[in-house]
Formats: structure tokens, C-alpha cells, sequence
């Protein structure tokens, strides 16, 4: 097992080993059943949301390019409408802790979907070797993420169980999607980041810089919708003057509406309940301020 420290996975001197557990699930349907074995912790025991008075689909939708896009879809069961949170992976893909959290969604009257981002290449989420990983989330550059979002949106569109009423939420990798998305989508109402990277690192080459455009700190004035942004004082992929320039850049902009709360002490991950990061306070009061933020900005 990797302890993930840091958004698009370790670094070589992040590395440490234990027994894995936990990951019993094979393929089921279009996606890995378990939990990512590169980052279960031996000890863990992660929330299990079960699927009663819910409607569960895997299905694919069209992307851009053609590909039939794997996607989690949770709903609360029956006509709705309801609103809608796109659900956007850690570097792991669709596996079950982000399968939990959809269902987790769906349960507080959400519908919630989750696209396979990675998996045009290979499904990351059964995957021990993180340098494998670490190339096939490579792979996911941002036009093609994007699109995968609008044809999401647009799929969602075209449901009956669904009104007008958009948000989106992402972990580590998907943090920094989010805010991308926010500032793309004008569909999108709300979003809340969960520690994405918002800057450069300072190690960063100049490739890695041009790879990650457009980087979130300079998207602060392009934002359509309030973000949300949930990190960790500890974080040692995301420094605290990273997220210092995001919310001075929010503030300049005049996106009074969009900041990012820090919890002290907390390491990167610490919402992920299969991993040695959780902290299951900081994962709790970072919850409920989605739910509220969501509450607010797509059933009021």
C-alpha cells in the first residue's frame, strides 16, 4: 500500500509497504468492484453506504471523441427530478470509495455521477504499480477531461429524473477538476474541491507547468459558480502558499463567494476512509459543508 501524500501520487521518497486488504472485488460490470489496492490502508475500515431506496446504473455515454465513457450513476429511486453532482475521482478512478460517496449523495437526494475518466487507456483503480498509474492519469489531459464533463452534462440533460440544478465535487486529481470545470460550465451551480492542486509545485519542470494548465490560481476570474475548497494544513503535495495565492486571487477577482476552508493538521486525503490519511472529523465537517453548500445553491 502507497501512502498517498500528494494529488497525482507519490514521489520516490513517498513510498512504504504493508499487506493489503480490503480489495476483494474483481471486475464487476465496467468497473473495478474494490477498493484501489495502490492505497488501502491494512487497518482500514471504510464507510459502507448501502444501496436501499436507491437506483444503481452503470452505463456508458458518448464522449467527444467517440468513446463510450463508463459511468457510476446513483439516484435516489423514484420520477424526481433532482439535482445532479458530477463526481470526479481521485487518480484511482471509479472504485468503491468513490462509488460510496455517489451513493452517499444519492442518499441526501442528489443524483450523482461518475465518469471513468482514465479508462480509455486502462482502469487504474485494480493497480498496484502507482508508476502505472501515474501514466494513464497522465494520459488524461485536460480537453479530453472536459469533454468527458460536458458529454456527462449534457447526458444529464437529456434525463427525466433530472432538473436544471448542477454541482460537482472532486478528491486530490479531481479537486483540481473541479475548479476547471467551474470555470467551463455555466451549467454548473456549485462545486466543492477536496484538496486538487491549485498552482504549480515548486519542483515542478517546465513541461509538468505546461502539462497542468490551465492551473486553478489563474482561473479564479473565469469562475461561473461558488467553489468550495477543502485542503489540509499537512498537505505536503499542496503548500499552504498555494492555497494563500488561490484566495488571494478569489478575492481579487471578487468571487467573494468562493474560498477554501484549511484543516490544521490535516494531511492530504484526509476524506479518503480506506487510506492511512482519513481523519474522520475533518471528512465529517468537510461533508457537511458540501451538504450545505449543495442545499443552498441546488434545492434552494
Amino acid at each position: 500500500m502507497t501512502d498517498l501524500i500528494r494529488p497525482e501520487g507519490p514521489e520516490a521518497d513517498d513510498f512504504r509497504f504493508s499487506r493489503r486488504a480490503l480489495a476483494t472485488g474483481g471486475v464487476g460490470g465496467l468497473l473495478f468492484a474494490g477498493y484501489a489496492p495502490a492505497a488501502l490502508a491494512a487497518q482500514a475500515a471504510p464507510i459502507a453506504t448501502d444501496d436501499d431506496d436507491l437506483t444503481i446504473e452503470q452505463t456508458t455515454i458518448a464522449a467527444p471523441d467517440g468513446y463510450q465513457l463508463p459511468i457510476y450513476v446513483a439516484r435516489p429511486t423514484g420520477a424526481g427530478p433532482f439535482p445532479t453532482v458530477i463526481v470526479v475521482s481521485e487518480i484511482f478512478g471509479v472504485h468503491e470509495y468513490i462509488r460510496d460517496v455517489a451513493r452517499r449523495l444519492a442518499k441526501a437526494g442528489y443524483a450523482a455521477v461518475a465518469p471513468a475518466f482514465f479508462v480509455r487507456v486502462e482502469d487504474p483503480a485494480p493497480l498496484s504499480d502507482m508508476a502505472r498509474i501515474q501514466q494513464i492519469v497522465a494520459a488524461a489531459k485536460y480537453e479530453q477531461v472536459m469533454g468527458d464533463i460536458g458529454a456527462a452534462l449534457d447526458w444529464v440533460g437529456g434525463q427525466a429524473w433530472a432538473n436544471d440544478k448542477i454541482g460537482v465535487t472532486g478528491w486530490c486529481w479531481g479537486g483540481k477538476v473541479v475548479w476547471q470545470a467551474a470555470a467551463r460550465f455555466p451549467q454548473i451551480d456549485a462545486g466543492v474541491a477536496w484538496y486538487g492542486r491549485l498552482a504549480p509545485p515548486a519542483t515542478a519542470t517546465a513541461e509538468q507547468i505546461e502539462a497542468g494548465k490551465p492551473w486553478p490560481v489563474d482561473l479564479a476570474g473565469e469562475l461561473k459558480a461558488p467553489v468550495l475548497g477543502l485542503y489540509g494544513e499537512a498537505d505536503r503535495g499542496i503548500p499552504l502558499e498555494s492555497v494563500a495565492a488561490m484566495n488571494a486571487a478569489l478575492t481579487a477577482a471578487g468571487k467573494t463567494d468562493s474560498h477554501i476552508d484549511v484543516y490544521p493538521a490535516a494531511p492530504h486525503g484526509f476524506h479518503a476512509d480506506y487510506r492511512d490519511s482519513y481523519r474522520a472529523a475533518d471528512a465529517a465537517d468537510g461533508w457537511a459543508k458540501l451538504l450545505k453548500l449543495f442545499e443552498d445553491k441546488l434545492k434552494g
